[in-house]
This record gives structure tokens, C-alpha cells and sequence, in this order.
């Protein structure tokens, strides 16, 4: 008997605990955000990654890290003998080009000799021509020797037409040979020059990638270069949250190296493709205020604010029964109408009063 009495006893104790525990709460009258959460790094502005255009061995690096860049400086040297080897290779052949020019000048020469002889007898075989058709109309020459000066007149125009157009073929093939050369030794040159990288915008130098001796192709990443205390924040949304962000908007930032602070940011820029590998948006973000140090790559953590309401009802999100509903008087359901809502609470628009409690359902 006193052990039924000992369970019954505890029984009733186990009871009056739950329903202490679940003694009810009331709805707070203050304000709440909805907002949008993003992930991502701190980036130096203008950050860009350094890629050789050519594929080589490194010779020689230039630059320490830390340096400040400016631009067009040379940055890496890569192995160029054989750049080096072509551009000697097409000088010389821009020299020989030069010899060859000089005996098509010469030609040129010869032929502008030739044109200026063939348009002299031209017209005189002309004048000649015109007179005897005169005579001819009078009956002063007969047919076979007007034939024989209108055939002499023909053939001199003909040969004229002929020495022209063998000089203009000439001065083009001079043109061509010259422009051709040029352009060989303007790529060799350019070519040995892409054995030099060089920046492309004035910065801070804030890493080298590679070491001396190693073997390097257009996909390899040589240096990080950026604007000097100059920083962004670029982020990444998930599809679902996108069309709820824009330009203009306010970021709350956290990050590991600041724990416990939060910073103000600001939607800047929104990048308008999605990323099929990771079902999200690209954003960048300023600082409202900067952090007195930053670097690239900080992890940063940020919630885009959305909305913002004053003075409305909200309660914890696990007091919320089915996503419409609230537990009033013990266990009595309530459909309530709901409106904004962040990671904790949710906004009751219609169904229940600020003092009225409501219960976690069990």
C-alpha cells in the first residue's frame, strides 16, 4: 500500500510540473525584421587574381608581398630564350626584307623610266595617229599606211597601260613586303614581352602564388593584387531569397575576427546570373563604417534587413501550432494571421491581443 501511495504521489507531482512548465506566455509588443541571410569573404576592392598569357618556367619574381603596385609594373619574369631566339630571327628577316625592298625600290625606279618612255611615244604615236585621220578624210594616205599608224598608235597605248600597271604592282608588292615584316617583328616582340606579367592596375600586392623555378601555363594563378585599405564585402544568396534583395538595402555583418560586433554594410552591387553549382547570387556590400583592420578572405556572415516593423505583436516562432494556429486557454487552437518573421519570432497581424497568453504546445 505505502509503495501504490509513493507512485500515485509522484504521479501527481509529475503533473503539477508540466503544467508549471507550461504556465503560458503572452505576446511582446515591440518591433521586428525580416531579413535575408548571406555568406561570404571580405575582398580588397578591385581584387583580381595575376595569370601569365604564356606558359613557362619562372625565372624570376620581382615583387615582395606587401609592396604597393602601380600600373604596368613588371611583376614576374618568366624563362623567354626562345621568345628572345624568334624576335632576333625576325629582325633579321626584317633586315633581309629591307635588302628586297631596296631592290623593288630600284625596280620601281626602273619601271617609272619605262612608264614616263612609253607615255612619250604614246603621244607622239597619238599626235601621229590624229593627223593622218585627218589626212586620211582628205584621200592623202592610203588605207595600208594608215593602218600601219593606227596599229603603231595601239600598241603604244597598250604598252603604256602595261608599264602602269607593272609600277603599281610593284609599289603594292613594296608596301605589302614592308607591312608584312613589320607586323613579324611587332609579334616576336610582342610575344617576348608576354614573358614579362605586368600589373594591371595600381594597388597593394597581397600574395605570391608561385616560387622561382616553377613551370607555369595561362591557368596557373601567380599573385593577389588589390586597392590598399579599400574593402567590400561580396556575399552569396540563395535563389529562394533573391528577388527580395536590392541596391540600396542595409547588411548587418558578422565576422570571426570581430566576435560579438556587428557592422553596418550596405548592398552595393548585385550580380544578375546565378551560379548553377551552388544555386546562388553573387552581391557586393560597402561598409557603412570600416573596421579599423581588415584583410582578404575574412569570413564574414551577414543578414540583409528586408523589412522593418514598429511596435507589432510578435511571439516565438515554437509557440506557432501548424503555421497558422495558437494555443489559447490550455489547448484550444486559434487560427491567427502571421506577417513578417526573423530567426526567433513572428509577427501576429490578426487573431490575438497583446495580453492575452498563449501556450507551447506539448
Amino acid at each position: 500500500m505505502r509503495l501504490n501511495a509513493i507512485v500515485f504521489i509522484i504521479s501527481i507531482l509529475m503533473l503539477t510540473a508540466c503544467k508549471k512548465g507550461n504556465s503560458g506566455i503572452q505576446p511582446t509588443l515591440g518591433d521586428i525584421t525580416q531579413s535575408v541571410y548571406a555568406s561570404g569573404v571580405v575582398k580588397a576592392d578591385g581584387q583580381y587574381i595575376v595569370y601569365p598569357t604564356t606558359s613557362g618556367v619562372l625565372r624570376k619574381v620581382k615583387v615582395t608581398v606587401g609592396d604597393a603596385i602601380v600600373l604596368g609594373q613588371p611583376l614576374f619574369e618568366l624563362d623567354n630564350d626562345k621568345a628572345q631566339l624568334s624576335t632576333e630571327s625576325a629582325q633579321l628577316a626584317y633586315q633581309l626584307s629591307n635588302e628586297n625592298s631596296r631592290y623593288i625600290q630600284d625596280k620601281i625606279a626602273e619601271m617609272q623610266l619605262t612608264v614616263q618612255n612609253a607615255k612619250d611615244k604614246l603621244r607622239l604615236d597619238e599626235s601621229i595617229y590624229n593627223r593622218n585621220v585627218k589626212v586620211k578624210d582628205q584621200g592623202g594616205v592610203s588605207e595600208v599606211d594608215f593602218e600601219k599608224v593606227e596599229l603603231a598608235y595601239k600598241s603604244s597605248k597598250l604598252a603604256y597601260e602595261t608599264a602602269q600597271n607593272r609600277l603599281n604592282q610593284l609599289r603594292i608588292q613594296l608596301k605589302n613586303e614592308q607591312s608584312k615584316n613589320r607586323i613579324n617583328v611587332r609579334l616576336s616582340e610582342k610575344s617576348e614581352s608576354d614573358f614579362t606579367v605586368k600589373s594591371a592596375f595600381s594597388g597593394q600586392l597581397f600574395d605570391v602564388l608561385v616560387k622561382e623555378g616553377a613551370l607555369v601555363s595561362p591557368q596557373t594563378p601567380l599573385a593577389v593584387i588589390g586597392k590598399a585599405n579599400s574593402f567590400l564585402l561580396e556575399l552569396e544568396v540563395d535563389e529562394n531569397d533573391m528577388v527580395q534583395v536590392t541596391v540600396g538595402q542595409k547588411v548587418l555583418v558578422t565576422m570571426d575576427s570581430y566576435k560579438g560586433q556587428v557592422f553596418e554594410a550596405e548592398v552595393d552591387k548585385i550580380y544578375p546570373i546565378m551560379d548553377e553549382r551552388s544555386r546562388t547570387f553573387k552581391i557586393e556590400a560597402r561598409f557603412i563604417k570600416t573596421p579599423a583592420k581588415l584583410y582578404p578572405n575574412l569570413t564574414a556572415e551577414a543578414n540583409i534587413i528586408i523589412h522593418t516593423k514598429k511596435n507589432t505583436i510578435t511571439i516565438p516562432k515554437n509557440y506557432l501550432v501548424d503555421k497558422e494556429y495558437v494555443l489559447v486557454n490550455g489547448d484550444e487552437k486559434r487560427k491567427v494571421k502571421i506577417g513578417l518573421s526573423d530567426y526567433q519570432n513572428v509577427e501576429i497581424t490578426e487573431g490575438l491581443k497583446a495580453g492575452e497568453t498563449i501556450y507551447l504546445k506539448e
